[in-house]
């Protein structure tokens, strides 16, 4: 795993692609008969991209506190953004070169998604069945079906496959590639070692997710934010409203304070959050969306020292909220959501605090420990802080330890 992905805390997943002419579910709307192949394919000939500026994305996502972002360079659609000699569909230009500089004149790390899958791939045969949702293990490809597959035209699919991955690390060298579509067969078939050795013959250092089947560097949940955390790195993907890509009729936006409490919640775990936006056809980003990500980077501002180069924070039990640990292990970061009624309790803390404060204003807290007897500690109360210093969507605290943070879990230390 690179240090980056895990210091980054927040990146932005674009999902643009055809579908966001008429306002239709990426790829699903016509796999599951929702619109007709033929009506979703003819979004192809009204795909303008006539606004599209990548600097103005890019500028955006700095503004929001992100240090990567995810574009779907290809859906299972089959449709590709940029001018590939593998395949048949296109858009008919590169869209990807210009996204990829202009991340890199804002210090962004460039992220590039594309589905194992392709549902209109003449040679590709989808083994989903009908009906079934694509998590349950048992939707994979069968050994039954192996024994029907067209090992020809497998092959072919396989050579297609490479040769659009190849061109895109060797033409972006992207520093993360975002698979998806895997549920369709299994590591072994869709030779995912091999795929992998390929990529990182392009790109050495290139961060892998999860969904490269027994070679990814983390793991992916989406939409809900996992109550106990994953080990090790992951990243919550979230929509920004309901849907991954532009629907026009999808006004249901999550608002900044929703968007911190995700956000947190998803660092105070470990996580990085990968926020889901959907441009228009014409490449311009709703202004529903802009707003949202640019409170969010306001907030970010105001307590970078609590976010980047951070630590998953306290276990559940220890806090009420969030929390986050410096990379010394020496200061903690609370997040409080609502102004304090009372003292801000800490429990399990090994060691003495040195100081508290408001991260921001720098206003110090008192605080002090009750109880504690033998090997267990007592309870940390800390002042809350006064109107004047609570952010309107989320304060932070900074806990300054005399050391290394240690913690009691009920029966020794951790």
């Amino acid at each position: 795993m690179q240090p980056w992905f895990t210091d980054a805390k927040l990146g932005i997943f674009i999902h643009w692609g055809i579908y966001a002419v008429d306002g239709v579910q990426e790829s699903w709307s016509f796999y599951d008969d929702v619109v007709p192949y033929e009506q979703y394919m003819s979004q192809l000939d009204r795909f303008t991209a006539s606004r599209y500026d990548p600097r103005a994305w890019a500028a955006l996502f700095a503004r929001a506190g992100a240090r990567y972002a995810v574009l779907t360079s290809r859906h299972h659609d089959g449709v590709a953004l940029w001018d590939s000699a593998y395949g048949g569909l296109g858009v008919g230009r590169d869209l990807i070169a210009g996204y990829a500089e202009a991340l890199r004149e804002q210090d962004l790390r460039v992220g590039l998604y594309y589905s194992h899958s392709d549902w209109s791939h003449p040679d590709y045969a989808s083994t989903r069945k009908p009906g079934r949702p694509p998590e349950l293990e048992d939707n994979r490809y069968s050994e039954a079906a192996e024994e029907d597959e067209d090992l020809d035209a497998w092959e072919r699919f396989i050579a297609y496959r490479d040769g659009q991955v190849r061109e895109l690390t060797s033409r972006y060298r992207p520093d993360l590639m975002w698979f998806d579509g895997e549920w369709e067969r299994s590591a072994e078939q869709w030779r995912i070692p091999e795929l992998a050795a390929l990529i990182r013959a392009e790109v050495p250092r290139v961060v892998l997710n999860a969904r490269m089947l027994g070679e990814g560097d983390y793991a992916t949940p989406e939409q809900g934010a996992p109550v106990v955390p994953p080990e090790g790195p992951w990243e919550l993907c979230l929509t920004i409203n309901d849907s991954w890509g532009h629907q026009h009729h999808d006004r249901n936006h999550k608002s900044v304070d929703q968007l911190i409490r995700y956000f947190t919640e998803t660092i105070g775990g470990g996580g990085n959050l990968l926020l889901s936006v959907g441009p228009r056809e014409d490449g311009t980003i709703p202004d529903e969306q802009a707003r949202p990500l640019e409170g969010l980077g306001d907030w970010i501002r105001r307590h970078e020292d609590a976010v980047y180069g951070t630590l998953r924070g306290l276990p559940a039990g220890h806090h009420y909220g969030p929390s986050t640990l410096s990379a010394d292990r020496r200061t903690l970061y609370l997040m409080l959501f609502d102004a304090p009624r009372a003292e801000i309790n800490v429990r399990g803390l090994l060691g003495s605090v040195r100081r508290v404060s408001v991260l921001g204003s720098g206003t110090e807290l008192a605080h002090r420990v009750t109880g504690g007897l033998h090997e267990t500690p007592g309870v940390l109360w800390i002042e809350p802080p006064s109107t004047a210093d609570l952010d309107p969507h989320a304060t932070v605290l900074a806990v300054e330890l005399d050391g290394e943070l240690e913690l009691y879990r009920g029966s020794g230390r951790l």
